[in-house]
């Protein structure tokens, strides 16, 4: 809330009616003036009407104090001006309340009624009076002064409070609107303050997401086969020595492709924002002398370099960069060479797709593949694919293993978020992802994806 609309609403601290202490003294102030002012116009009346000078008097003190109420019941006060009109007192109690009737929310034909009622009032009094005054001799202007004299004594006791009164309504009633459209304004500006952090929260929180996805898929599965190899050549390595060295090629292989598409990754979460290299600090030896650099931790990607990296990576992604369906087969072959069985199967005519549907079924066949060398170590894998008219499908199935310890020979980790990613991946591009055991004691991993070209 603007500061404005808290003064405002502060403000309503006065006595009974009065929003303030000041206009209660104002206020008060007026009705005494008003009162003295009736009780001492109250005296020739008094001798004019023939009662006593005490009941003139006193009749002008309570006429007059009805001033006080005139913010509560501004029609009152009027009507009482006009009432005593005729007695020509309450000259100020009139034209106080016609300002405060006019500056009052009150409908337009009640204000013109008693306007009207009141400079017909004064106009009929005054004519009369200037009449009388010029037959006893104590005026001796023509008659054309009578009318003149009435018209304008009349205006000029109605009018300037009335248009001042209704000038400063409208200002009172603009500055209200002004204030409650600020507050609104205002309300609205935090809403959408608060709307664009959540926004920047999830936008976040899903790149994370994208980001450890996307690791796991590039270093999992080739790190997976380099542990199987690894395995194979701890067994072979005094029996075969020539299957031990072509392991061995086949895991630095491996570990220089792993650490390639790292790189590439790490580039694109760094094109965001250059950075100079910072010194690592020295951390000293037990000895007390100076030890090895230190790695410094690594300070949290602002969500400038977020986006950055996420608009990279699309475009890298729409550029065809990243796997893609054609490297299928030596992803299958690079399974097949670390001892799994496996075969696949196409069926359809092999066509382009869209880049992310693309690296999206590479990515599930990829990330099948590693979970059977997880936790299926030895069992015999089908990899099919099928390109339909609208869609691409994929199924990776394989039998239970061979032998129950087999499933954890190579002591592979598992970290949970393999099937997680994949339901991830195909569910953004509008997919549907299914995976279980199956009923001979393997396990299935399936996707079906829209077809984009």
């Amino acid at each position: 809330m603007t500061s404005t609309g808290e003064e405002h609403r502060a403000a309503g601290d006065g006595p009974w009616w009065w929003a303030r202490w000041r206009s209660a003294v104002l206020d008060g102030s007026l009705a005494l003036v008003s009162a003295l002012e009736c009780a001492a116009e109250g005296i020739p009346f008094a001798r004019d009407a023939g009662v006593p000078v005490a009941v003139g008097v006193v009749f002008g003190l309570l006429a007059g104090s009805v001033l006080l109420i005139r913010r509560r019941w501004p029609i009152a006060v009027v009507l009482v001006a006009i009432a005593i009109t005729p007695a020509q007192m309450g000259f100020l109690m009139g034209i106080v309340g016609l300002y405060t009737l006019a500056s009052c929310e009150l409908p337009r034909r009640i204000i013109a009624a008693l306007a009207g009622m009141s400079l017909f009032g004064t106009m009929i009094v005054t004519f009369v009076r200037v009449r009388q005054d010029m037959a006893r001799g104590d005026l001796t202007l023509g008659d054309w002064f009578v009318p003149f004299a009435a018209v304008t004594t009349s205006l000029g006791l109605t009018a300037p409070p009335l248009l001042l009164g209704l000038y400063v309504g409208a200002r009172r009633r603009l500055m209200e609107s002004l204030r409650e459209r600020a507050d609104s304004l205002e309300r609205e500006l935090q809403l959408l303050a608060e709307r664009a952090e959540e926004r920047a929260e999830w936008a976040r929180n899903e790149e994370r997401t994208r980001i450890a996805r996307e690791m796991h898929d590039v270093v999992a599965h080739r790190v997976s086969l380099m542990v199987v190899h690894a395995a194979a050549l701890q067994a072979v390595a005094r029996k075969d020595p020539e299957k031990a060295v072509k392991n061995a090629a086949l895991v630095g292989d491996m570990g220089r492709q792993a650490l390639t598409e790292l790189r590439e990754m790490l580039g694109v979460l760094r094109s965001g924002e250059e950075r100079p290299p910072v010194p690592a600090p020295r951390q000293a030896s037990a000895s007390g002398a100076p030890g090895s650099p230190v790695a410094s931790p690594v300070s949290a990607v602002p969500l400038a370099a977020v986006g950055a990296a996420a608009a990279a990576a699309a475009s890298r992604a729409a550029e065809g960069e990243g796997p893609s369906l054609a490297e299928l087969e030596e992803l299958v072959g690079q399974s097949a060479a670390a001892g799994m069985v496996v075969n696949l199967s196409v069926e359809g005519e092999a066509r382009s797709y869209a880049a992310e549907v693309e690296q999206t079924a590479f990515r599930v066949v990829q990330e099948a593949l590693t979970n059977v060398h997880k936790h299926a170590a030895g069992a015999k894998t089908h990899v099919r694919l099928a390109h339909r008219v609208s869609e691409i499908a994929m199924q990776v199935e394989n039998e239970p293993p061979p032998e129950p310890a087999s499933a954890s020979a190579a002591g592979l980790p598992s970290g949970g978020n393999g099937l997680l990613g994949m339901r991830e991946r195909v569910t953004a591009l509008g997919g549907v992802f299914v995976s279980g055991p199956t009923d001979a004691g393997g396990f299935r991993v399936s996707a079906v994806i829209p077809a984009v070209s």
